[in-house]
């Protein structure tokens, strides 16, 4: 069955995994593995850059991200320096807006002398003297100076990227919070996050040989992805490639909204530790804030532990849209509970990898959560659970949330609460926009996909506790 992808970007990074996993599985990747780009791009006719040799070049490197990347560097998030080539410099430009006029306001607005002129009195911007200050560009009467950025820039809005030396991406490794969000916005595919799937399929063959056991922890936000299936049979695929038993984290997440409620209440102000990359934000950002995190786990590891606690030999393998979940994972605290992660795109590539088309398997059906927890997937729905959980606590603290929807919210949210300017009592923090269902390693990125959410959500358990009670 033909996959749809958002860009072709997202197609050309889907075939190297696919590509990877199949030869992973076959035992033939460490032979083969020179061979792939030729594999994937056989034709000696470029497509997207100057040569075949540099198409396969930059695939190459997709191939090193895919099986797991520099090791060295413990970012999640990497650039493929020769993808990273084409895009134009960044920062203020006169547009063909300008009229030449012979006010000038530009070049007295510079402190730094960086404006010139023509002949014909088209103002020039000397980029070695120009210090990015915009003061040129808010004084234009035809607006003819603007900031051009780099899309991976613009979608970076804790500023942790930069352009070096050499005109290519670079990335704060301490700033940044492994969201994804510069990986989908790159129109050239010069930004990936590593794979863990080399892991993952390792783990399958083991558990295979030796008659083990590994689990799946499910995203609140599948059944937003798989569009050409059913959420049965998708749960029937992750059992046909060679997991034992499948979960939902939104079980997880049944817990952690209980635990946080009572913590909220004890308190009196909390903010959430659900989403890796509003906490690592925050950690960096607005350290002296740190401590009003909740201290408890993230619904993955939470329903890890869970799964832990009764077989301590289990592999546990969470499977969602997020990339900097696989940067949590390399967390001491959540180490002990998850194995591995995948994203929805790597599970889509190793279905296909194994020639697996599960719209022709049967349903199989998944472990109950709360509706609440379920929910947990799109923005606000953290905070209806926490609601939920008080008067289930039956606390009498009433909850006043703001709710986060990107980390640009995250921000304005967390500079008010450093101001002591924020009359909310808890923060739901989630760096990407509309939730876990615009992760970066969702399969798709549709409006429609927080409806999905919300109508799966319904077909949950209407409490908390008994939802808990059932995992326990």
């Amino acid at each position: 069955m033909e996959k749809k992808f958002d860009t072709y970007v997202d197609n050309l990074k889907y075939r190297v995994l696919r590509e990877v996993a199949k030869q992973a599985f076959e035992g033939s990747l460490l032979y083969n593995v020179l061979e792939i780009p030729k594999i994937i791009h056989p034709s000696k006719i470029p497509t997207m850059r100057c040569c075949v040799y540099k198409e396969r070049a930059i695939l190459a490197k997709r191939v090193r991200l895919a099986m797991g990347g520099n090791k060295a560097n413990k970012n999640i998030i990497e650039v493929i320096d020769i993808a990273c080539e084409e895009c134009p410099a960044a920062g203020y430009e006169v547009t063909l807006s300008c009229r030449g006029c012979l006010a000038h306001r530009c070049a007295s607005a510079c402190m730094k002398g960086a404006i010139s002129f023509d002949q014909a009195h088209v103002a020039h911007i000397d980029k070695t003297k120009c210090v990015e200050c915009g003061k040129c560009a808010s004084v234009c009467p035809f607006s003819a100076i603007v900031n051009r950025k780099r899309p991976c820039q613009n979608a970076c809005k804790i500023k942790a990227i930069s352009i070096n030396e050499q005109n290519v991406a670079s990335i704060d490794e301490d700033k940044c919070t492994a969201c994804g969000a510069c990986i989908y916005q790159c129109p050239f595919g010069a930004i990936m996050d590593k794979s863990f799937m080399l892991d993952v399929i390792n783990m399958m063959k083991v558990a295979k040989k030796e008659n083990g056991k590994i689990v799946a922890i499910v995203a609140p936000s599948l059944p937003a992805q798989f569009s050409y299936a059913t959420m049965g049979q998708v749960i029937s695929g992750l059992k046909r490639i060679g997991f034992t038993d499948v979960v939902e984290a939104a079980l997880g997440a049944d817990v952690v909204a209980y635990d946080e409620a009572r913590e909220l209440s004890e308190k009196g102000f909390l903010m959430s530790s659900c989403c890796p990359a509003f906490v690592k934000h925050v950690k960096h950002d607005y350290p002296e804030l740190a401590e009003s995190l909740s201290h408890n786990l993230s619904p993955m590891a939470a329903m890890g532990k869970l799964i832990k606690q009764k077989d301590p030999t289990a592999k546990v393998i969470f499977i969602g849209p997020c990339t900097a979940k696989k940067a949590e994972l390399q967390l001491e605290s959540v180490k002990p509970y998850i194995d591995s992660v995948l994203t929805f795109e790597e599970l889509q590539a190793i279905f296909d990898s194994r020639d697996l088309d599960i719209t022709f398997l049967g349903e199989e059906v998944l472990s109950q959560a709360s509706k609440y927890g379920r929910a947990f997937a799109r923005t606000g729905g953290l905070c209806q659970a926490i609601d939920k959980a008080l008067k289930e606590h039956k606390s009498g603290f009433e909850l006043k949330p703001v709710i986060c929807n990107g980390i640009s919210e995250c921000k304005t949210a967390l500079l008010k609460r450093s101001k002591n300017v924020l009359n909310e009592n808890f923060i739901e923090g989630m760096a990407c926009e509309g939730g876990c269902v615009g992760g970066a390693g969702c399969l798709s990125h549709f409006v429609k996909n927080t409806a999905k959410v919300d109508h799966f959500a319904q077909n949950g358990k209407q409490d908390i506790k008994q939802a808990i009670d059932e995992i326990n």
